[in-house]
């Protein structure tokens, strides 16, 4: 029997990590509900809230106390997580909810040291006399041991993974689940996509600059649509001379590489300084010299096509 009460108690142990994001989850609420509350006010006179800002905090934090913890046993960031609080003092092995005592010993050690410290904190700031400069050197001792008992309470966490807060310790009570937990099954199909999307997408990034984009297409080009006609003839020079072969536009200072296509000056020029080895999209040709449209051939036979 004892390795199967060992069993039990090793399986309703919560993770670390878990008691960690379940007070970063209370952190994030207490936030959140505070920025809502003071956008409320933010049509009154400024520093409204200033003086009475520790009570109104501590009503806040007081009401999400009552129908949390209270009410359910659990904070909401536990809740979320399925976590609640066991009352690790009652000898019985199954689940006993912390008593009524402990939910008001917490509300007492969590919201109202929070706000003796900020309001000590303003009433200190704002008297300078003796007396009260040993109260303040006591409160701060005070507050100094807690805070050091937060910092070994935290390392005795880190190793035994029980009370991750000094106040829980203190309190005896402690994280357990909700509900049993089953066996996480992770499956790593989604991963191996990524990981082979990824990959994949890498090698085109490096692949795509060392092809020559002009020159492919020009050999699909020629592929496709075999030429017909002579490639220096006057007649086929007027009728390409309607459209630059690159841009597909009226050419400007139309220009010829050798062949029948006719191109505007600075697409065929910047095309051959991108690439030495330019061809002609449409046919092909290499280019040899980069010549402007012949005289013999009238810009008025080309228009009147």
């Amino acid at each position: 029997m004892a390795p199967r009460k060992e069993n039990t108690k090793s399986t309703n142990r919560v993770l670390r990590i878990s008691q960690l994001d379940a007070l970063e989850l209370n952190k994030a609420l207490e936030q959140l509900v505070w920025s809502q509350f003071t956008q409320c006010f933010h049509g009154f006179k400024p520093g409204l809230l200033t003086c009475f800002e520790p009570e109104v905090k501590a009503f806040l934090w007081l009401f999400l106390w009552r129908f949390t913890i209270y009410s359910k046993n659990a904070t909401v960031g536990q809740s979320v997580l399925n976590i609640q609080y066991k009352n690790d003092f009652s000898p019985n092995l199954r689940y006993q909810p912390p008593s009524k005592n402990q939910k008001i010993w917490y509300a007492v050690c969590t919201i109202g040291g929070k706000w003796l410290e900020e309001r000590c904190y303003d009433l200190f700031r704002n008297h300078h006399l003796a007396s009260f400069g040993k109260v303040k050197q006591c409160v701060n001792f005070v507050f100094g041991l807690l805070k050091l008992g937060g910092l070994i309470n935290f390392l005795i966490f880190l190793q035994r993974g029980k009370f991750a807060t000094l106040t829980e310790r203190l309190l005896g009570i402690r994280s357990v689940f909700c509900k049993p937990q089953n066996i996480r099954e992770v499956g790593f199909e989604y991963m191996n996509r990524e990981l082979l999307w990824h990959g994949f997408a890498e090698f085109l990034i490096f692949l795509l600059p060392l092809i020559n984009i002009q020159k492919l297409k020009a050999r699909l080009s020629l592929w496709c649509i075999p030429l017909t006609g002579a490639p220096n003839s006057d007649d086929t020079l007027a009728t390409s001379g309607k459209e630059c072969s690159l841009c597909g536009e009226w050419p400007t200072m139309p220009h010829t590489i050798g062949c029948e296509h006719i191109f505007c000056y600075y697409c065929v020029k910047s095309s051959f300084l991108f690439d030495m080895y330019f061809t002609c999209p449409k046919c092909g040709t290499e280019v040899h010299s980069l010549q402007p449209l012949k005289s013999g051939i009238e810009m008025s036979e080309v228009n009147a096509l």
